[in-house]
């Protein structure tokens, strides 16, 4: 990729950033959902880790923090949808995906792009308050050096890879079904269960606790949580993040050209 492809795609990414940005209602809304959603799970984990202390091997304390790091990351990483996805799907549904395939760039590396601008959005402006207000009102066990903070940093923009590569498998469906809705629901039933959204992966016992631990899935929140939390060694947990995030981007590419070649423009 050359200079001028790399200031396209960085054009792009802030292009998709400053998009998200105009929606200050909606981000002020999401602020405010996450941090309810979050105060009924800390409340619930509470109960929860009052019968079984060390449950998957956290403390409250940690249990706590888990369930702000996910509101943090919920709509950061599209785990309920929302990302570019529904955009892309719609353009493969209409026929306007024939446009994107004449620009003078890479298709999965443009939405790749647009989706970093929107997740780093995401993370500054929907993330970030309800974690800093969780911080406030509960006793969090966050760690005191800047080390393990740049680490858990790292693993969030690999898990924002992976999310993508999930999602954009998910959306590529959309040539051959063209209504892709129920795939897009199935993924996100799918991805709040095995991301560790509604619990931690670690308090899943026995077969199910290690099939889930090995899905790209447990990249998204566990994997960062856990290195957050000291749970985790920081380069296996890249390891094991680059590792999915090579994985579907090359299952994405390898899909696009499938599709790619046997496109039927819908509509007009």
């Amino acid at each position: 990729m050359g200079v001028d492809s790399g200031r396209l795609y960085l054009a792009v990414g802030v292009g998709g950033f400053r998009r998200y940005a105009t929606y200050r209602a909606a981000t002020a809304a999401g602020i405010f959902t996450n941090t309810v959603f979050g105060l009924i799970l800390v409340y619930t984990y509470t109960a929860l880790w009052d019968q079984r202390p060390q449950l998957g091997g956290y403390d409250l304390a940690q249990a706590v923090t888990y369930v702000w790091v996910g509101q943090s990351l919920f709509k950061t990483l599209a785990n309920g949808g929302g990302g570019v996805e529904g955009e892309l799907m719609e353009r493969i549904r209409t026929g306007d995906i024939a446009v994107d395939l004449y620009r003078p760039a890479d298709l999965q590396l443009w939405w790749l792009a647009a989706d970093l601008g929107r997740s780093v959005f995401e993370l500054l402006a929907r993330g970030v308050p309800p974690f800093v207000l969780g911080a406030l009102m509960f006793d969090l066990a966050l760690p005191t050096d800047a080390t393990t903070w740049l680490a858990f940093l790292v693993a969030v923009v690999l898990a924002m890879l992976v999310s993508f590569g999930i999602r954009y498998l998910m959306a590529l469906s959309a040539f051959w079904l063209l209504d892709g809705t129920g795939v897009a629901q199935m993924v996100m039933f799918v991805g709040w269960f095995c991301s560790g959204m509604i619990l931690p992966l670690n308090v899943f016992p026995g077969l199910l606790g290690e099939v889930v631990r090995a899905l790209p899935w447990s990249a998204l929140l566990q994997a960062p949580a856990d290195v957050l939390l000291g749970q985790a060694d920081a380069l296996g947990t890249y390891a094991f993040q680059l590792l999915w995030a090579v994985l579907l981007l090359a299952a994405g590419r390898l899909v696009q050209g499938m599709a790619t070649r046997r496109v039927v423009v819908q509509g007009g």
